[in-house]
Order: structure tokens, then C-alpha cells, then sequence
């Protein structure tokens, strides 16, 4: 069973020293990283910050950062984190990081992997 999904953050997480980190791994979630984050005194206050926390618990890796914290969710730009999220919900709820999709100009239809990799990568 595949547990770890491969990704590419659209613009990548720029850390304290200017290096910028796009490439990294998420893992599935289970049930208790669902219940822990529902604890956290800064969900209970505000609970937008639980796509932060959880986050932060399931993506193993971004670049060479392998302590992912709530400090390095935060300061991702939003698209990367919308990113994150749509990703989190493939992985979780459809088992694959697949997206059926259909040539605007005549179309067909056909899959493809949603995960940022580069053409031909995944």
C-alpha cells in the first residue's frame, strides 16, 4: 500500500537563508492526526489554523527541511497552501493524486496527475 505521495509546490516555500524548497513528501493521514490538531488551543481559537496544524503533521519532507512545523505552513504563499490542501483531500479521500480532465478543444477525456511533477515524471 502506498502511504507517501511525491510533490512539487507551485512557487516553494522560501526559508530564513533565501533557499527555496518546492519538492517534498506527504503522507496519509490517520485517524489521530485528524483528532490531535482539534486540541490545539490555536485551532480552538481559531479554526482556520487546523489546515496548518494538520499540515504540518503529514508532510514528511519540503526540500531539504525534514522538521516540517507550524512555522513553516505559515509562511508558505497561499497558492502553495491551497496546493497542499486540494492534495491532502486526493491522497485521503481518493487513495491518488489523479485528476480527470477533458481537452478543452475537442473533449476527450483523460487523467492526469495533480502532484506538480514535471511532464512525463509521474
Amino acid at each position: 500500500m502506498r502511504t507517501e505521495f511525491a510533490f512539487e509546490l507551485p512557487r516553494g516555500y522560501a526559508d530564513e537563508s533565501g533557499t527555496v524548497h518546492k519538492s517534498g513528501v506527504m503522507r496519509l493521514a490517520t485517524a489521530r492526526d485528524e483528532l490531535i490538531p482539534l486540541r490545539d488551543d490555536r485551532v480552538r481559537e481559531n479554526s482556520a489554523y487546523l489546515t496548518v496544524v494538520l499540515l504540518a503533521r503529514v508532510v514528511v519532507s519540503l526540500g531539504t527541511i525534514t522538521d516540517v512545523h507550524t512555522g513553516v505552513v505559515e509562511n508558505l504563499f497561499a497558492s502553495d497552501l491551497a496546493f497542499l490542501q486540494d492534495m491532502y483531500r486526493r491522497i485521503n479521500s481518493e487513495g491518488h493524486t489523479r485528476a480527470a480532465v477533458a481537452c478543452p478543444s475537442c473533449g476527450h477525456g483523460f487523467s492526469v496527475d495533480v502532484s506538480g511533477g514535471r511532464l512525463g515524471e509521474s
